[in-house]
């Protein structure tokens, strides 16, 4: 983990962490996929991790009060599990069949998207029973791959949230199974010593790019936020199964 290409590349994937937690979710996703350009992808999760909890103190702060309490409850009970299934499974679960079932789902959540979209569907209610589904999935798929947003987001997408609320939601959610992911990426050797201080480098650009990603959403319209958003979902879901076939 060194040369100049490494920290150019690891100083990216903390802007895209920081913007994340700044309530653009969908950026995080594209950290470890740009710094698994020069080390390893395990390598880039455990690195990044660390940074994603320190960024997620600034996003915690910047949206201490704008947030779906119901949501949160559910997403973060059902993410413990999840997260606890996904150590549990680490030692057999093949990571490429998880990228491809939730790239798969991620492009036919937006293919229905917008066909709802023309129907113009009513906001839908919080309801417990498919959080507690699509929450325990979040958590599973962000432990083994990474790439929780696709079924967080076909939870909490048809809520019709504002952008605000919706991005402070995501932010405090993720933010707490960042928090719960620790304990087994320490026990399986993912975080250690050395990443810790390269970590605390990161941690700088990282912070500072929480307040630009809570900038763009104050400036975006609702309509540009959300189609940004799912435009995002479509194209990291793509990535994903691409990542899931080729192995």
């Amino acid at each position: 983990m060194e040369g100049t290409a490494f920290w150019l590349l690891a100083a990216l994937a903390a802007v895209f962490v920081g913007m994340s937690k700044g309530g653009l979710p969908m950026a995080g996703t594209i950290a470890v996929p740009i710094l698994a350009l020069k080390i390893s992808p395990v390598a880039a999760a455990g690195l990044l991790l660390p940074v994603y909890v320190v960024s997620d103190m600034f996003g915690l702060y910047a949206y201490r009060k704008a947030f779906n309490a119901r949501v949160l409850w559910i997403i973060g009970a059902s993410a413990t599990l999840g997260v606890g299934i996904g150590w549990a499974t680490a030692a057999w679960v093949e990571e490429r069949w998880v990228t491809l079932i939730v790239g798969l789902v991620g492009l036919a959540f937006v293919v229905t998207r917008v066909v709802q979209r023309r129907t113009r569907r009513e906001a839908q209610p919080a309801r417990l029973l498919p959080g507690l589904f699509w929450g325990t999935l979040t958590g599973f798929t962000s432990f083994v791959s990474h790439s929780g947003g696709p079924t967080y987001q076909v939870y909490t997408l048809p809520l019709k949230m504002s952008r605000v609320v919706f991005a402070g939601t995501s932010t405090i959610a993720f933010a707490y199974i960042n928090a719960v992911k620790l304990i087994p990426y320490v026990a399986l050797g993912q975080i250690n010593l050395e990443s810790l201080k390269i970590a605390a480098v990161l941690a700088v650009p990282a912070a500072a790019a929480v307040y630009l990603g809570v900038w763009l959403v104050k400036v975006m319209s609702e309509k540009l936020y959300f189609r940004l958003i799912l435009g995002m979902l479509f194209v990291l879901s793509l990535k994903l199964v691409w990542d899931g076939i080729s192995g």
